[in-house]
């Protein structure tokens, strides 16, 4: 894959949420590239702002959605909050698979730990197996970790091809996810501050703003962006802590025109209390 960023000789070091064999990593490698890259992990979301807020990390790759289990709200909150910008997108088609140690079978499994958002992509599957419990773990391939690490029979984890392989595990049943189009959008993420050369140029940009509990202010905002023939791909709400009745709305555009895009922001800016640029960046590619 073409990289969406400028290439540099020095080694680029990406922060990602969860362990080797993680999908974070995996959209790493397929964005950056696995030459000249140094992963850097993080237990959690927040842990990866850190890094990148404390400089030890240039880039960060975070995901944000998915098209089964919906999206990620507090990740929105973090974004929002930070001081980093989005310059580039991709979407990982997502395998997943139930893995353990080898010499088990399926019924000897009583329980199933992952990332939630990974358990609620394989509920269908387990519907089979009543007798399986799920549980919420930080990561879908610390799970497989765990497993290898601490020899444990009888528990099983959701996690990619390259985790199980990583650690030494089974695959005992493959592609488990309730959707064969099961994709998740990851954003590349760096600090405001950093100067950026795109390869290509921005035709996307992630926005927010909030608005007061009034008829109309939202149906005001869609209808200056339908006139300025700017494509509306994302909407997603969260309420404002502490204002009833108040939101903030992170919607993502897409443009043809650089110059028709600032004039359809200049007409929206009067009906918001705020208005915020997160990222303005191209499109990003579906990797299968």
């Amino acid at each position: 894959m073409k990289n969406e960023i400028n290439t540099q000789t020095k080694v680029k070091k990406v922060a990602i949420q969860g362990g080797a064999g993680a999908f974070h990593e995996i959209a790493a490698l397929h964005y950056f590239g696995s030459e000249n890259i140094e992963i850097v992990p993080s237990l959690t979301f927040k842990d990866l702002f850190m890094s990148l807020k404390m400089r030890h990390a240039d880039y960060g790759i975070m995901a944000i959605e998915n098209m089964v289990a919906g999206s990620i709200l507090p990740n929105y909150n973090l974004l929002r909050e930070s001081n980093m910008k989005i310059i580039g997108e991709i979407y990982l088609r997502i395998i997943q698979n139930l893995v353990a140690l080898s010499g088990q079978t399926i019924n000897q499994i009583t329980e199933v730990y992952s990332h939630p958002m990974a358990i609620l992509q394989c509920q269908k599957f387990f519907e089979e197996y009543p007798h399986i419990r799920l549980i919420e773990s930080i990561d879908t391939a610390l799970s497989a970790k765990e497993i290898a690490d601490k020899k444990q029979m009888g528990i099983g984890a959701i996690s990619s091809l390259q985790a199980a392989e990583k650690y030494g595990l089974e695959i005992m049943h493959a592609n488990i996810e309730d959707n064969p189009m099961n994709y998740t959008r990851f954003l590349i993420l760096a600090d405001k501050e950093e100067q950026v050369e795109f390869e290509e140029p921005a035709n996307k940009s992630s926005l927010h703003f909030a608005l007061a509990h009034e008829i109309g202010s939202l149906a005001k905002i869609l209808s200056i962006f339908s006139f300025f023939n700017i494509n509306l791909t994302k909407i997603q709400s969260l309420p404002i802590v502490g204002k009833e009745w108040e939101y903030f709305f992170h919607v993502d555009v897409e443009f043809s025109d650089y110059k028709i895009y600032e004039q359809a922001l200049s007409s929206v800016r009067p009906f918001t209390s705020s208005l915020g640029i997160l990222g303005e960046y191209h499109k990003g590619k579906s990797i299968l």
